[in-house]
């Protein structure tokens, strides 16, 4: 029991991971109808971001850790959100009338891009940073086995759940949030309705950029090691979580990546680390012979 419960932990932590990077893909698609692809890149460089500014603001004597991590954050998201505007801008609105394969084709060639950008700017080496949030409590104690609940695990999960709740309230209550949902009804009825399209779609590509910093700070925080590959692992496996859960629904893209934290964690702690992946990828295949549109998405309606 005490081990199960260790692993339950570990599995919300890393799904809350994901089901944060998974928002950014979920909210592209549900106004656009395209994947971003290079927004599993876009984490990976918020990490890099994080870790950068983390490092200079210790050189230059700020060692009050919460405002430390404050000034991270902000800045992290900021930088970042520049990038994901930057990938909508080259990426997407050239091409937003093209086939539908042509900006899928060019959002794969800005992942490379990110991928060597880093590589070359920070090299191939893994970069780590030292524990900065330690400490944390102990749930259960048992069969010589200790389940330990850490900080960090609390903050993750707080946070997530904090998140989530703001981005749905701005979804569902305010102006951005109408002009989003009134964008994924029908761009060009928008338009002439008033909603300025093409605003919205980059604030959206900001937004779920500013998603994927604070997943990648968070990531850094938790596992104190990165490398600039580490974005298409995330990526892919938060693209799973927003099929999973119901590609286009916000909740169902927390849902799915929180069970695929939780199939990872799970199978390591009990079968072969090695088919983790297989895992995963198993349970997406299941739910979708049976839930075509995942655990909470809703049909296409075909408009004519």
């Amino acid at each position: 029991m005490e081990y199960f419960l260790q692993q339950l932990i570990n599995g919300l932590t890393l799904g809350s991971i994901y089901g944060l990077i998974a928002i950014g893909y979920t909210m592209v698609y549900g106004i656009i109808g395209m994947i971003n692809f290079a927004h599993g890149d876009i984490f990976m460089v918020g990490a890099f971001v994080s870790l950068i500014v983390f490092l200079i603001l210790l050189s230059i004597g700020v060692t009050f850790i919460p405002l430390a991590l404050l000034i991270v954050l902000v800045v992290a998201m900021v930088v970042t959100s520049a990038y994901g505007w930057t990938v909508e801008r080259l990426a997407y609105r050239p091409l937003r009338s093209s086939f539908r394969l042509a900006p899928l084709i060019t959002a794969i060639g800005m992942s490379i891009f990110l991928e060597n950008y880093v590589q070359v700017v920070q090299g191939a080496r893994v970069k780590t940073l030292q524990p900065v949030i330690t400490g944390g409590y102990t749930i259960m104690e048992g069969n010589g086995f200790t389940v330990q609940l850490s900080n960090i695990q609390i903050i993750i999960m707080i946070l997530t759940v904090a998140l989530m709740g703001i981005f749905s309230w701005i979804i569902a209550k305010t102006p951005l949030g109408r002009a989003q949902r009134a964008c994924e009804q029908d761009r060009l009825m928008a338009g002439l309705l008033g909603v300025n399209v093409d605003r919205t779609i980059s604030l959206t590509f900001v937004i779920g950029a500013a998603l994927a910093a604070v997943a990648g700070l968070m990531f850094l925080l938790y596992y104190g090691v990165i490398d600039f590959y580490i974005g298409f692992v995330a990526g892919i496996k938060a693209f799973t979580a927003a099929v999973l859960g119901g590609i286009g629904s916000l909740p169902g893209a927390m849902l799915g990546g929180l069970i695929i934290g939780l199939i990872e964690t799970f199978w390591s702690a009990y079968f072969t680390i090695e088919y983790k992946d297989v895992a995963a990828f198993s349970m997406l295949a299941i739910v979708l012979i049976f839930m075509p549109s995942g655990l909470l998405g809703k049909p296409e309606v075909e408009k004519v």
